[in-house]
């Protein structure tokens, strides 16, 4: 059968008894040493697939594996042919893995998803730019919203809110990155304005929540959606 792998630790970790993994029924999850690491694992069920249940299990072993130190974790899915195959990994890739555990240590990720609000992003964009102001009072007083001179008033403000999403989105990193030991921004095309993940030290985690209420307070066209502490995924790969 296939090996599911959760994720790598030092082989010298105690780790709590009888951990659940993914399947149905859950899976024992076991250790497998190559060098001075260990992967958690178990048996990989037949025909897995992202359901909630093995989702928020494996969730569960990375996190009951992390309570007494670091844990590099591997996101839903990774399956190896058999235990030796994952064991002769951990000793082909040991300087990495160990290089990431070090960094990682006392560390976890909280992720942000930063929107708009449709209204007050625009009442802010006209009140920064004189000229957009002006435009909106032209066409408002000419009764039929039109006006004949330059581009049609939607198409200026379009392209005013699409600039302030760039500005906004700077603003956001540019303020929380001092708050944590490093920022990984997530892939485009997720609807959200902004989707970024912070590498947070445990004894800054209250800090860094602080400059998040903070953000909203100062700026109130933006909404923010913190998620964490969680286990360090989008830090994995080192830089």
């Amino acid at each position: 059968m296939s090996t599911y792998v959760y994720g790598i630790a030092p082989a010298d970790r105690e780790f709590p008894e009888e951990i659940q993994g993914i399947g149905d029924p859950p899976q024992p999850v076991r250790t497998v040493r190559g060098g001075d690491l260990v992967a958690l694992c178990s048996d990989a069920p037949a025909g897995l697939e992202a359901k909630r249940r093995d989702l928020l299990a494996h969730q569960h072993v990375v996190i009951e594996a992390g309570k007494d130190g670091p844990v590099l974790p591997l996101r839903f899915g990774g399956v190896s042919p058999d235990d030796a195959t994952v064991a002769a990994i951990l000793e082909e890739r040991h300087a990495l893995y160990v290089e990431r555990l070090k960094a990682l240590d006392g560390k976890d990720e909280f992720t942000l998803e930063v929107d708009h609000d449709e209204e007050a992003v625009l009442h802010a964009v006209l009140a920064d730019n004189p000229d957009l102001m002006a435009r909106h009072a032209v066409d408002r007083a000419a009764g039929d919203g039109s006006h004949e001179d330059g581009p049609a008033f939607g198409e200026m403000v379009a392209r005013a809110v699409a600039e302030r999403e760039r500005t906004d989105t700077a603003l956001v990193e540019r303020t929380l990155a001092p708050y944590a030991a490093a920022t990984v921004r997530g892939p485009g095309g997720t609807g959200h304005l902004a989707n970024l993940s912070f590498l947070v030290e445990r004894e800054r985690r209250d800090e860094f929540l602080k400059a998040v209420r903070a953000l909203r307070q100062e700026h109130g066209h933006l909404r923010e959606q913190v998620t964490g502490p969680l286990p360090p995924y989008s830090f994995v790969e080192a830089g």
